[in-house]
């Protein structure tokens, strides 16, 4: 008898694990479909009762957003303020009726988001957002990611990584390790002189070679030595980072030396430098 309470009881709770994964994948599986043809599809009227409860809740700071009316707003500022949307669940795993949810979302920002107007930036981001389902529907949502890169990556921050990037182009240029210069150029990069400057004939140089032959060539030709000194940087929003600057040179042809202010403004999209502009102050080369 015992041993056939024992049995009764093990094949009991054998059911009830099945019966809970079964119910788990299949909650996993809904919601992963559910958000995948909301964002890449765009069909906002998923965010309905079939697939969310009436109170579902999106919890955030200062204040949480209640109710389906509420979340399909607040989500239709990523549909009309993206294009080119791709968004991947990386990966879904949960316990019972919680589940976590990894994900990355790509897109254009080429419509009003939030009341942000289009910058034309692209963002790749990934986050996390853990998820509380209640009969089978999806009843609360909380993400997390990182806010401030997402930011940068609209172009409305200061992205320090850009800082980095230009520093070390000038590091490079101080080595004369040009090819390293020109492997930080996108390869449609323009370019452009101060109207003052010498160089500005070829204005706008596009493409790392035009930058080469138009530029680099010709101060190594036209002086006996060409320095960048007291290089500060500050990092602007919109992918853009300010350099204040001095050049100090001789120029082979009269043996006169030189010492000029001049305020370089970089442009960069995905790591590479996409326009330069130079602006001289007093003296000139």
């Amino acid at each position: 008898m015992k041993t056939s309470t024992t049995l009764f009881l093990l094949l009991t709770a054998i059911s009830l694990i099945s019966c809970n994964d079964a119910k788990l994948k299949k909650n996993m599986t809904m919601y992963a479909d559910t958000w995948d043809h909301i964002v890449n599809d765009g069909n906002i009227d998923l965010i309905n009762n079939s697939n969310f409860t009436e109170d579902i809740t999106l919890v955030m700071s200062p204040q949480n957003i209640v109710g389906i009316d509420g979340f399909k707003d607040y989500y239709q500022n990523f549909i009309t303020g993206f294009s080119d949307i791709k968004f991947t669940v990386v990966q879904v795993f949960g316990q019972g009726d919680n589940i976590v949810k990894h994900w990355n979302f790509k897109g254009n920002h080429t419509g009003d988001f939030f009341g942000i107007p289009a910058t034309g930036n692209s963002v790749d981001i990934d986050g996390v957002t853990l998820v509380k389902m209640k009969d089978d529907k999806i009843a609360q949502e909380e993400d997390f990611m990182d806010n401030m890169v997402f930011m940068q990556q609209l172009g409305l921050l200061p992205n320090q990584e850009n800082t980095i990037i230009v520093d070390g182009i000038y590091q490079a240029f101080g080595k004369g390790d040009i090819p390293a210069v020109l492997n930080m150029m996108d390869e449609n990069i323009v370019w452009n002189e101060s109207s003052s400057s010498s160089y500005s004939d070829g204005n706008p140089y596009t493409g790392p070679d035009a930058v080469l032959n138009g530029v680099f060539k010709r101060l190594g030709e036209d002086n006996d030595y060409f320095k960048l000194e007291n290089i500060k940087l500050s990092p602007l929003g919109n992918d853009q980072v300010l350099a204040t600057l001095n050049y100090d040179g001789k120029l082979k042809k009269t043996g006169e030396t030189y010492k000029t202010t001049v305020v370089h403004l970089w442009t960069l999209k995905n790591e590479k430098i996409t326009a330069f502009q130079q602006y001289l102050g007093l003296g000139n080369q």
